[in-house]
């Protein structure tokens, strides 16, 4: 487990946390999610002063929850902590873009997205609107 600095997450560590943790889901994490969550680290203004090498870090720690029984509480504890109300739609959007990423949506993708919707309190109009965005950016 990481030291307890490295607990204290900033806000772009939570949107990481919760890409990480939608790839993660369905216990395969794949190239095209990896790709993605580099994608929009290296590219959305919200990551522009992000350190990078907070990645790895990051993703162990998802990693290491996953495994325990209260883990994904755990995570989304940290993460209404730290994470702004203003960003909550940006967490569940990126968090969908990645779900999509690989052209399928798993049951457990589903069931964690769900998750994220009810622990951010994002709006289910505007998770639709969310949810309809990322589908349509990666139709082939």
């Amino acid at each position: 487990m990481p030291d307890a600095p490295s607990l204290a997450l900033s806000a772009q560590d939570c949107l990481v946390a919760l890409m990480v943790a939608v790839s993660a889901s369905d216990e395969d994490i794949r190239t095209a999610e990896l790709i993605k969550i580099q994608a929009a680290v290296n590219l959305l203004p919200i990551f522009a002063d992000y350190d990078i090498d907070r990645m790895s870090t990051i993703s162990k720690t998802v990693l290491d929850l996953f495994e325990q029984e209260d883990g994904l509480d755990a995570l989304f504890g940290l993460i209404r902590e730290a994470l702004p109300d203003r960003l909550h739609e940006t967490g569940y959007a990126l968090a969908c873009d990645v779900a999509a990423a690989d052209g399928t949506l798993e049951e457990a993708e589903l069931r964690l997205l769900e998750e994220i919707r009810y622990e951010l309190n994002i709006d289910r109009l505007h998770a639709a609107a969310i949810e309809r965005g990322a589908r349509a950016r990666h139709l082939s």
